[in-house]
């Protein structure tokens, strides 16, 4: 981190995490960009260790993150042969929640699948929840379209992509980070009606930051990608 700038972040969007590591990792299409992936993501069977070990194990650029981990995961042996991953750890095991979810390229494309997991302590069906969480990448093998209402797509076993996490009262950063082509303004303003044709005049605007910098708010003020003055509630 010492290369780095001052207040640079590892931010990846889901997107990224699939189309550009996880994708690049299972190609291995060039050794010089999977030795910079192992400097950013390490290969780490992390149900070797307890989640809380993780955090030691990362490199380079979330090495010191005190809010999310990263790590490419290799097969398992159980899977490598049709069977299911065994997600247990010394201390206790792994277990999912919710349905998978897909990930989405820019043009909507499925490029991949989320799965979300949660840190028991003990053993299945006693253990006790914690607060650590887990998503797990997998990468959709070549061009899907579930569109058409076909079969479940087929994924790439040989690696997956793991964020790792502790569950918060407060927002991570990878919560904080502002929708693409937002562009936040650290002000609150009035509360304004969402009408296009009732934009209000520079000389408002000024005056409605002002006043509500003394009474308070919990609206923000955004620019959209159109340009558009647009209130929005936090």
């Amino acid at each position: 981190m010492e290369d780095m700038p001052p207040g640079f972040r590892f931010y990846p969007t889901e997107e990224e995490l699939v189309s550009f590591y996880l994708h690049n990792k299972l190609d291995a299409d060039r050794d010089d960009l999977n030795d910079v992936m192992n400097r950013v993501i390490p290969v780490v069977d992390i149900y070797d260790h307890n989640p809380w070990d993780l955090p030691q194990f990362s490199v380079y650029l979330c090495h010191n993150d005190p809010e999310q981990w990263f790590f490419f995961i290799p097969r398992q042996e159980s899977e490598a042969r049709g069977g299911r991953p065994k997600r247990l750890t010394t201390c206790g095991y792994w277990k999912a929640t919710g349905s998978p979810g897909y990930v989405y390229s820019f043009n909507s494309r499925p490029i991949g699948v989320k799965r979300t997991m949660v840190f028991y302590n003990g053993r299945a069906p006693n253990g006790k929840k914690t607060d650590w969480k887990m998503n797990e990448y997998k990468a959709i093998q070549g061009q899907s379209s579930l569109a058409n209402g076909t079969a479940p797509p087929t994924l790439r076993q040989e690696f997956s992509l793991c964020r790792i996490y502790k569950k918060s009262k407060c927002l991570r950063s990878f919560d904080r980070r502002p929708p693409p082509g937002i562009l936040k303004i650290e002000e609150p303003i009035l509360r304004l009606h969402n009408n296009h044709a009732n934009q209000p005049t520079q000389t408002e605007k000024s005056d409605n930051l002002s006043t509500m910098a003394d009474a308070g708010g919990d609206e923000y003020l955004f620019w959209d990608v159109d340009g558009f003055w647009n209130p929005v509630d936090q």
